[in-house]
């Protein structure tokens, strides 16, 4: 009688540590979201035309991020590198960021065209008047590519 007595409080405990943090059918998840609104690069989302001119008139480069919507590589660095707070923090203040669907925008066959694109994601570093000052083709993770930014915004202040 003690070992079954013993052996229904063993099962009755590993019952209670089994069931804890379950939820029931019905109950519902309420999870807290973080405010992620300002973290990552902010893309300008006017026309080609109104993101010259903001960065004409704040003496800033285009960061424009030319990818097509069927590009995987695309698709990881908009989840991830160009959601990073450092990444972020240093383009928005140096950079008046597009993000262009060179397949679908208006402007996209004429810049592709112009730039010579020929791979997604290319990353382009252009001056107010379509100049471009560096460009580069692949997914980057954060640190390279905060890496490359730096040293193109180097360039352009020693030029």
């Amino acid at each position: 009688m003690k070992h079954r007595l013993i052996l229904f409080a063993l099962l009755l405990t590993s019952y209670s540590f089994a069931t804890l943090g379950k939820i029931s059918v019905g109950e519902r998840i309420h999870f807290k979201k973080e405010a992620t609104e300002n973290v990552g690069i902010h893309f300008f989302t006017g026309t080609w035309q109104e993101a010259l001119e903001k960065a004409r008139s704040e003496n800033k480069m285009i960061f424009l991020d030319a990818y097509a919507s069927w590009c995987g590589p695309c698709k990881w660095m908009a989840r991830t590198t160009f959601q990073d707070e450092s990444v972020g923090t240093y383009f928005n203040e140096y950079f008046i960021n597009v993000k262009m669907d060179m397949e679908k925008d208006p402007e996209g066959a004429r810049l592709s065209k112009k730039y010579k694109l020929t791979a997604y994601p290319t990353l382009y570093f252009l001056k107010a008047n379509e100049e471009v000052v560096s460009q580069t083709m692949g997914a980057y993770k954060v640190r390279p590519l905060l890496k490359y930014a730096k040293e193109v915004v180097r360039l352009k202040t020693t030029n």
